[in-house]
């Protein structure tokens, strides 16, 4: 357990952001199965909701049931990204995050996310802005650096703790990796030292041996946990349950994957349709396009639910034919549902 400000985080146990993943409907799964102690939204655009982007705003839509929640933001700016972190703050948010650990490419031309660890100046501005914009705690998650010629990760650190942070994430990748190659845990322990504010470990974690090995290895307060989670809330939940020194509980039988996998399906296309409930999005205007938005969306999340079950190679190109609910509860139907997943 760790505080952020006066938020809690127990378990120490965080869901990363990761765009067009974390969406409401997938925090709320993964609060369900495996109870973290905070989830991130999506990353959202400053500039874009600076010009009104109703598509971006909803990102920011939040559910009592997945507090405390993280809303992060990206942008250059110093004053829109202060304009930004209000709004989150009035959409609910218990905390806002500032991105400058994104590395893709259309993010970093704009001289946003993990392009600002070549600028410290103006990345230290930004989160003075953002600080002085809100009440409730500002956050940042960073990189190790741009490439290996530079860990500018601790005088970052110790620029954005003076401004009043108060938790710092690190990646401990340097920008220019991207996903390749491993993490490199060292340099968590080495920002260690350099920071005073609770600091969560991100990169490589996929067991709950990972997560405590690398608390033990690195001094970090927390870890944080992607790409392991996609469609698989289950495996977020052995880590939590390790981090807490609980029994890891068994994995999922083929019908909690394919009830969890449609219950997702129900969510995405409620939360498209702008309502609370997948019966109430059966009432709305368009209810055929609406939903074809929400299953499109879908075609990368949905087939992980089922990996490495008999079969799956078939029903996952089915998945990616769908366009209605009806159509994936007629292909995860079609999976014999007596199998079972043995508890290792």
């Amino acid at each position: 357990m760790f505080h952020v400000g006066p938020i809690k985080v127990d378990p120490p146990l965080v869901l990363a952001p990761m765009e067009d993943v974390t969406s409401l409907p997938m925090r709320l799964i993964c609060k369900r199965i495996a109870q973290p102690g905070l989830v991130f939204t999506e990353f959202v655009s400053a500039m874009a909701i600076h010009h009104g982007a109703m598509k971006t705003l909803k990102k920011m839509k939040i559910h009592p049931e997945e507090r405390p929640l993280a809303i992060q933001i990206f942008g250059a700016e110093p004053e829109i990204m202060a304009e930004t972190a209000r709004i989150a703050e009035e959409m609910g948010a218990d905390i806002v995050d500032i991105n400058m650990g994104c590395w893709v490419p259309k993010v970093c031309k704009t001289g946003s996310g993990a392009a600002l660890l070549k600028d410290p100046d103006q990345a230290t501005k930004i989160v003075d802005s953002v600080v002085k914009a809100v009440k409730v705690p500002v956050t940042v998650k960073v990189r190790a650096g741009w490439d290996y010629s530079s860990f500018a990760a601790p005088e970052l650190a110790r620029r954005f703790q003076d401004c009043g942070i108060k938790m710092l994430t690190l990646h401990a990748r340097f920008a220019k990796q991207g996903f390749e190659g491993e993490a490199d845990w060292d340099l968590i322990r080495r920002l260690r030292e350099s920071v005073s504010v609770p600091l969560i470990g991100n990169g490589d974690i996929k067991t709950p041996e990972d997560a405590l090995k690398m608390i033990r290895e690195t001094g970090c307060d927390g870890v944080m946990v992607g790409r392991v989670a996609i469609s698989n809330p289950w495996a977020l939940r052995a880590i939590s349950e390790g981090l807490q020194g609980k029994p890891i509980t068994c994995d999922p039988t083929i019908e909690e994957r394919i009830e969890t996998a449609l219950l997702h399906a129900r969510l995405q296309i409620a939360q498209e349709a702008e309502v609370e409930t997948f019966e109430e999005s059966r009432t709305v205007h368009n209810i055929a396009l609406h939903e074809q938005r929400a299953v499109r969306s879908l075609r990368g999340q949905l087939p992980m639910y089922i990996k490495g079950i008999p079969g799956a190679a078939q029903i996952r190109a089915e998945l990616y034919r769908c366009d209605s609910y009806e159509d994936i509860e007629r292909a995860m139907y079609s999976i014999d549902r007596t199998l079972v997943v043995a508890c290792s």
